[in-house]
């Protein structure tokens, strides 16, 4: 019998509420020009240390030792779905998220604008980070391409400088088995998309043909004269919360992407204000409706993928100043998290575990006064895979059964 197994056996309902939040790529590693610290031990958070100072803490890792997540296995972890065994596509993510209804044969992608210069080599993989209103223009200039080879093409605008394409065939099977043309880097040419097997191959022609027309419609746009393919994937077929675990389950997230996952899961989608004093402030307009909700931080991750500590810095130190809010209509159980590391030094996702933080009535204390990764390595939870928290979330909330006579 496996631990998924076990868990079914003694899930139990009560009317006990779960908050997770999510500082998106919080873990960071130490850095030399700011004292030897890391971005959680540098800011000032009165709040959080005090909260700390009553819970217990320790470290996670997104999926195994060594291994960097995507945001997709990074979350699905997070929410006990062993990201070993299940991927769940980041197009897929990405569109489920903006609310687009997906077919069971489609294949959805993630797109990023990007910039090119005359020799063809990408100089920034997110065009400067145009807003939003752009990538809706740019979106409108694509969308004059709606059908390749009896594939339908279908854009939608996302957050910033993203946007994701649908591919859907009548007649023709076509596969999510398919490279990404992001080659992740700057100083590099976009790839060329190859298929894995037949079905792929055959859409791989397609999404090339769109690529080469879309640089053609781009090409006097500036800076976002070119744009990158990412995440390759179909619907998925997943237990929701409510099957997995009896709860009834709630997002408060403002990017697509995290929607989307949430989405997938079953959790119901509130409508959330971007900045993150209006999260908790929606977490407190829906707390009697809900027994879990799920609170994801954008800023945190950004920082890191731009190298910035200081707004790093700056984002955690907002997240403790609006915690009260959350405190003040505090639920059961309280876990305070990340997806994955973005250390600033790396500008990039990492292999780092993530601190975390649980407190609940029986969750008890160990010594640590602060919330960072130091501190988190000597805490009462050690170090574990995340596929395991959502476990420990509901026994804190009194939901599990004794296993066994």
């Amino acid at each position: 019998m496996n631990h998924d197994q076990i868990l079914s056996e003694v899930i139990r309902s009560n009317n006990s509420t779960i908050v997770l939040i999510v500082l998106d790529g919080v873990g960071d590693i130490r850095n030399k020009d700011y004292n030897y610290k890391t971005p959680l031990e540098y800011a000032k958070t009165p709040n959080l240390d005090k909260l700390t100072a009553e819970s217990v803490v320790g470290r996670i890792y997104p999926v195994s030792y060594g291994i960097t997540p995507g945001s997709g296995p990074g979350h699905v972890g997070l929410f006990g779905y062993d990201p070993m065994d299940i991927t769940i596509g980041r197009g897929v993510l990405e569109t489920v998220g903006l609310g687009l209804e997906l077919k069971d044969k489609d294949v959805a992608a993630r797109c990023n604008f990007a910039t090119i210069n005359d020799q063809g080599i990408i100089t920034d993989r997110r065009a400067g980070r145009i807003p939003t209103e752009k990538t809706v223009e740019l979106c409108n200039i694509l969308r004059t391409v709606k059908e390749i080879d009896g594939v339908e093409i279908i854009i939608e605008p996302g957050k910033g400088h993203r946007f994701v394409v649908i591919f859907r065939s009548k007649d023709k099977e076509i596969g999510s088995s398919i490279n990404d043309t992001d080659p992740q880097s700057e100083g590099k040419s976009p790839l060329v998309a190859k298929g894995q097997n037949k079905p792929s191959e055959f859409l791989a022609s397609v999404v090339n043909k769109f690529v080469k027309q879309g640089l053609d419609l781009l090409k006097n746009e500036s800076p976002a004269n070119s744009f990158l393919t990412r995440g390759f994937s179909s619907k998925p077929d997943l237990l929701s919360m409510r099957e997995k675990y009896s709860l009834e389950s709630a997002a408060i997230a403002t990017y697509p992407m995290y929607r989307g996952i949430a989405s997938l899961l079953g959790m119901k989608l509130l409508p959330a204000p971007t900045s993150i004093k209006g999260l908790f402030e929606t977490y407190v307009q829906n707390r009697q409706k809900y027994d879990f909700f799920f609170i994801h931080v954008k800023g945190t991750d950004q920082a890191g993928e731009d190298g910035d500590f200081e707004a790093k810095v700056d984002c955690i130190e907002k997240v403790d100043k609006a915690l009260p809010i959350l405190l003040e209509n505090r639920p059961d159980v309280i876990a305070i998290t990340g997806d994955h590391s973005s250390p600033c030094g790396m500008r990039t996702h990492s292999f780092h575990p993530v601190p975390l933080l649980i407190n609940s009535s029986f969750s008890g204390r160990d010594d640590a006064t602060r919330f960072h990764e130091n501190a988190c390595n000597n805490g009462g939870l050690g170090f574990f895979q995340s596929k395991y928290l959502m476990s420990l979330l509901l026994a804190n909330a009194k939901r599990l059964n004794k296993f066994g006579a």
